[in-house]
């Protein structure tokens, strides 16, 4: 029976690793899920943190908008959703004065299958349920620049509304450090420019860029100012565990209930490791691996922890369906385009920091830093042409890469696998 297990679309790939491998395996702590999450979301809801409730927030005639996250996070907006809802009715909110906003960013709209899954037929049906609108300046209010020189603009509904809500998962992100908070208004009902800013190459070069980190990460302060702007008052957000079930939830002002998750999240996905290794296998599954531009995430999560889980010159080898190719937003071809099209690496880089790039194309330059050091190796991916002209190597099977790994690194390897490359931060010992 094979040893190892790592998440691949919405089932699991089974491998052993070849002779002369040396495996480890690394998963997030342990969280006792909660046993019952509704419960649990309406206590959250009944005693907020730093706020009023929300009945008090809010009241007849008052319009409310309430930004939910799309079908790329795994946030339990199924949940979430109809107890904000019965909040909101409970003050006296009508249903014409609530917008439903799926908060995309730069990603492709949200499908009426997508809706459905994250809301329900029956919230779909009942309210207005739009998307975010980067690219329609007609769709989106200018709100200033924020004192780091980020311009801020958002859709008009979020900003036009008496009371903005949001919710979000608190898990490890690249940028931020840890997503969820202000995130899922500032950046998914966001204009293009405040994406391409806090994106772009001095924000993603930033030493305060990094996975984990909140205090003095650039990207975090942009984006708290942003949601301020934009009038966030509310937030409800999840910390889940590896098979995404809910182990802690918060309802309340912004600040303060994003950092008492990110305190339960610490301490769940933060793992310490002894230290690099050769060769680091990543999982990602349903819904990251969708498209390339998503599942290469697990990539740059391992380059990018503390300090990198892979010695430069290994090789990550994550697996992923990428049944939608390199995915099908403008942000995601604008990463296919620049991955394609630059002769190599280096140039990719040299570009973008001398010209900056539009959003979405920030996932280029993220995997060029990462190419820069360390191979990368997809298997089992719909599209291994596309993973090939976005210089990454495919690979059919797990025996297929760990084949290529020895014939380029010898037989005498250290391997990691990290079953869900996304919710889980190994540290190596000497950073921990």
């Amino acid at each position: 029976m094979p040893h190892y297990r790592i998440p691949y679309g919405e089932s699991a790939l089974e491998f052993d690793l070849l002779p002369g491998m040396r495996g480890a395996v690394v998963v997030s702590n342990p969280a006792p899920p909660l046993a019952d999450a509704n419960q649990a979301i309406a206590a959250a809801l009944a005693k907020p943190t730093g706020s009023p409730r929300l009945r008090a927030l809010a009241g007849p005639g008052d319009r409310v908008c309430i930004v939910f996250t799309d079908s790329t996070r795994s946030s339990p907006d199924h949940l979430l959703v109809p107890a904000l809802l019965r909040e909101l009715h409970t003050a006296g909110v009508r249903d014409k004065d609530i917008t439903l906003l799926c908060g995309i960013g730069m990603h492709r709209p949200s499908t009426q299958a997508e809706r459905v899954a994250k809301l329900g037929s029956e919230i779909v049906a009942r309210y207005t349920v739009i998307d975010n609108e980067p690219q329609n300046p007609v769709a989106l209010i200018d709100l200033g620049v924020t004192a780091g020189g980020v311009p801020v603009s958002a859709h008009r509904d979020a900003v036009r509304a008496d009371l903005l809500i949001a919710t979000g998962i608190v898990e490890p992100h690249q940028y931020a450090g840890y997503s969820g908070g202000p995130k899922t208004a500032s950046v998914g009902a966001a204009g293009e420019p405040l994406i391409a800013h806090t994106h772009g190459p001095a924000f993603v070069d930033h030493p305060g860029t990094r996975l984990g980190r909140i205090e003095g990460n650039p990207f975090q302060e942009a984006i708290t100012e942003a949601a301020q702007r934009a009038g966030l008052r509310f937030i409800i957000n999840v910390v889940l565990d590896e098979q995404k079930r809910i182990v802690g939830v918060a309802a309340g002002a912004p600040t303060p209930t994003h950092q008492q998750l990110v305190s339960l999240a610490r301490s769940i996905y933060e793992v310490e490791i002894p230290h690099q290794y050769d060769v680091v296998i990543g999982g990602v599954g349903y819904p990251k691996d969708a498209n390339l531009y998503q599942a290469s995430r697990a990539a740059s999560y391992l380059f990018f922890a503390p300090t990198p889980v892979v010695r430069p010159g290994g090789m990550i080898i994550i697996a992923a369906k990428c049944h939608e190719g390199a995915g099908k937003g403008a942000g995601e071809q604008r990463f296919l385009a620049a991955m394609r099209d630059a002769p190599d690496v280096q140039a990719i880089l040299c570009d973008a920091r001398e010209h900056g790039y539009p959003p979405g194309q920030q996932r280029a330059f993220v995997m060029a830093k990462v190419l820069e050091q360390v191979q990368v190796i997809v298997v089992g991916a719909d599209c291994p042409d596309v993973v090939s002209s976005c210089k990454l190597t495919p690979a059919r099977t797990m025996d297929a890469a760990l084949a290529l790994a020895q014939r380029q690194q010898g037989e005498d390897l250290d391997v990691l696998v990290v079953p869900h490359a996304l919710l889980t931060l190994p540290v190596v010992r000497e950073q921990a």
